[in-house]
């Protein structure tokens, strides 16, 4: 449970979430979930271009830079390592789907531990599971992190096999597009493929960062559909995050995935 001086309601410690505010009542907002080094938050640029970018396609006015900033320095000390999650609702609004012609965006920062990763996820790599839950398509809002994860929740509860640090989530057709809370990458040779993200799915910062650090790992990058069949005949797999980089597959369900140090080679250069 959260501490009272944990979270910021629009840069106050004492405000509270009405409970007529739109992103409780309809998931009516976006999110981010950024690593804290130091106190500050790591590829703030990138992660702030996205909630622009996320808020705007839903029709949401995300505040300003300064103001997120000014709220960032209430919560977190200096030399703080933390999480930080951002979430930008509409704001309040009246009963029904129809928002009013003017709101008062809601701005919520939260502060949590650092997850306590094994070390064997970056020396050995990981095992996934096949989740049975599938996404459903919904272009308008492909690739932005809405409030609206019910599919992710439903298919994270579907394994309590600690052995088990993900799932890969396919869509309706069968394509593999990411996992509960990863974008996903095969390498195939030199060419490092990442699903396309045209009907559903989130567009990570670290999955965007990959794809253009490629180039210098001398690698291709190609964005299309893949099969789950497909996947498995890959060279490597990895997947990634902004909290611990890049993670080596090693096995998904029964199928064991051959391993080249790709992830390795990865983290290398998200931290250049």
């Amino acid at each position: 449970m959260l501490q009272h001086n944990s979270y910021l309601i629009n840069g106050s410690f004492n405000q509270v979430i009405s409970p007529l505010d739109r992103g409780l009542a309809y998931g009516d907002g976006v999110f981010r979930t950024i690593k804290v080094v130091a106190g500050l938050p790591e590829q703030w640029p990138a992660h702030y271009q996205k909630l622009v970018a996320d808020c705007a396609a839903i029709n949401i006015v995300c505040p300003s830079a300064e103001l997120l900033m000014s709220d960032w320095q209430q919560l977190f000390s200096a030399g703080e390592d933390a999480v930080a999650k951002i979430i930008i609702t509409r704001g309040e609004g009246e009963r029904g789907y129809k928002p009013s012609a003017i709101t008062a965006p809601m701005r919520l920062i939260s502060k949590f531990a650092m997850p306590n990763y094994a070390k064997a996820n970056f020396s050995d790599g990981v095992h996934l599971h096949l989740c049975e839950t599938r996404l459903a398509a919904q272009p308008k809002l492909a690739g932005v992190k809405t409030l609206n994860r019910l599919e992710n929740v439903l298919a994270r509860m579907e394994w309590s096999n600690h052995a088990l640090v993900d799932g890969v989530m396919l869509d309706m057709n069968g394509n593999v597009i990411e996992c509960t809370s990863a974008n996903i990458f095969a390498r195939f040779g030199d060419a490092l493929i990442t699903p396309k993200l045209d009907l559903c799915g989130i567009a990570g910062i670290t999955r965007q960062r990959i794809m253009m650090l490629a180039p210098s790992l001398s690698l291709k990058i190609d964005v299309q559909h893949m099969s789950f069949a497909q996947l498995l005949t890959a060279d490597e797999i990895i997947i990634c995050n902004s909290l611990y980089g890049a993670w080596q597959v090693r096995c998904i369900q029964e199928n064991t995935i051959q391993s080249n140090g790709l992830a390795t080679a990865v983290r290398a250069a998200l931290r250049t």
